[in-house]
């Protein structure tokens, strides 16, 4: 018999931001279908969290018909701790820790009558998968990069298509309805990969698919349903259930969200709204990527030359060189950190010069801005490509750091005014329109996102709470 009590579910996040953020999106998408939502991650993440934004330990939150509690736990590292710069150490010491907490919470609630009915986890941390299938509680994965890439993973764990080896670098990849050059595939399965423990603990969500009771990713089924219809063939359930940051159900819930860092400038709307309509470039490369010196002058020049105004989220102006921002003061502004929801959302804003990381992708796409690619590693080189020649909103401009080049700025001037000016960038602006709608459309009451939502805690209620059979 089906409880009236609400469905638990324990969310459990990497802590980083650009984990935290789509997974707390999707803790706050399912609090406002009724589900009593569990969000855990390390305590410095937390602290991190409520630096910026309105949330307190242990509380309950009411969102819509459910609630959202969040629960940190102590990962046993002072926050100066070295081992936290070392990704390897770091990723198995956090297993060990996190492991016994997960376990420990899922036994209190047991014991409380308030069972944990399903667990999600992220990517990087595949560790939760084991410890739900220990408890006997089924458990998803949300895919936070796109269903391309998702594939891309798929069939290189898979062996279903050849990947560039070391005897053979250079060859193409062939998935559904596209081919990906050697440099365009996911840097983490290249052969000349630097970082292999990121490869490693990404595939090591892939080989956890049979126990999953579906993959959620980020996207939604117009933009990718090549992919998704692919992988579906393949016995593995997939439901898209993006953009998750423009779900109309969580915009009362916009002040709970997981960035680590608040603006430094409290004038960037006001700044904008003084500038006309679509004529900015916003110019933002994510929380993690550093452009050595010399690129970043590059840009600047390219900014200099061209005469676009611009906002830049800049986090090492120091490297920008003397006299930069007198030069460009009135038509440019450089911050540390922007609202980047906002910001892409104000209708002065023409254009975005992105890392391509896929959060940025997904923000970029549902607001309808087109892009300037500038990747650097992981699957942004993957979401470049698609945003250039497969959802037509993009100018192609860096090309990775597998290549090591440098983009001079008459290059960076030249792709600015190509996307800010001209039948080029009506073109790319009308795509970007057409991938708004869609967007707009998927989350929407019915929407095929919201629908796979829905679908998701049928899932979750058809399984029930304890005794399941493990899938």
């Amino acid at each position: 018999m089906e409880s009236k009590a609400p469905i638990q579910i324990l969310l459990v996040s990497y802590p980083a931001q650009g984990h935290i953020n789509p997974l707390l999106r999707l803790a706050k998408c399912l609090a406002t279908k009724g589900s009593s939502i569990i969000f855990t991650t390390t305590n410095k993440a937390g602290k991190d969290m409520q630096t910026v934004s309105n949330i307190t330990n242990k509380t309950v939150t009411q969102i819509g018909n459910g609630s959202l509690t969040f629960d940190f736990f102590d990962d046993g590292l002072k926050d100066d701790d070295p081992i936290r710069a070392n990704l390897s150490d770091y990723t198995s010491h956090l297993e060990h820790a996190g492991k016994q907490y997960v376990s420990q919470l899922i036994k209190n609630h047991a014991e409380s009558k308030t069972p944990i009915s399903c667990i999600i986890n992220n990517i990087f941390i595949s560790w939760v998968c084991d410890v739900a299938t220990e408890n006997e509680i089924p458990f998803a994965i949300l895919w936070s990069e796109s269903s391309a890439v998702f594939t891309t993973y798929y069939n290189y764990f898979h062996k279903l298509v050849p990947f560039p080896s070391k005897t053979e670098p250079y060859i193409d990849v062939q998935l559904p309805s596209v081919i990906l050059k050697h440099n365009e595939i996911p840097d983490l399965l290249h052969p000349f990969n630097t970082y292999p423990v990121l490869g490693t603990l990404i595939l090591g969500q892939i080989k956890n698919l049979s126990k999953a009771l579906c993959v959620l990713v980020d996207s939604y089924e117009d933009l990718e349903h090549d992919f998704i219809d692919y992988i579906s063939k393949k016995s593995v359930i997939i439901r898209s259930i993006g953009p998750l940051f423009n779900n109309p159900r969580i915009k009362n819930a916009s002040n709970i969200h997981g960035d680590f860092v608040k603006s430094d400038d409290s004038n960037i709307i006001e700044w904008l709204n003084s500038k006309r309509e679509g004529s900015v470039v916003y110019i933002s490369f994510g929380t993690i990527v550093h452009l050595p010196k010399d690129q970043v002058n590059e840009i600047a020049y390219g900014l200099l030359n061209s005469q676009v105004s611009f906002l830049w989220a800049l986090k090492q102006d120091e490297d920008l060189h003397d006299g930069f921002l007198e030069e460009t003061n009135g038509r440019g502004k450089v911050v540390k950190w922007c609202p980047q929801v906002e910001v892409l959302a104000h209708s002065s804003v023409g254009c975005f010069m992105t890392h391509c990381g896929w959060n940025s992708t997904m923000e970029a796409l549902a607001s309808g801005v087109p892009v300037l690619t500038f990747p650097a590693w992981g699957d942004q080189l993957t979401n470049a490509k698609f945003l250039v020649d497969v959802f037509g909103v993009g100018v192609r401009l860096g090309y990775g750091r597998g290549e090591n080049k440098l983009v001079a700025r008459d290059d960076v001037r030249k792709c600015l005014l190509e996307a800010m000016e001209g039948k080029k960038a009506e073109e790319l602006k009308q795509n970007a329109m057409k991938w708004k709608k869609a967007a707009e459309d998927a989350v929407a009451a019915g929407g095929s996102s919201d629908r796979n939502l829905d679908a998701f805690m049928e899932d979750i209620k058809n399984y029930g709470a304890v005794n399941i059979q493990k899938i």
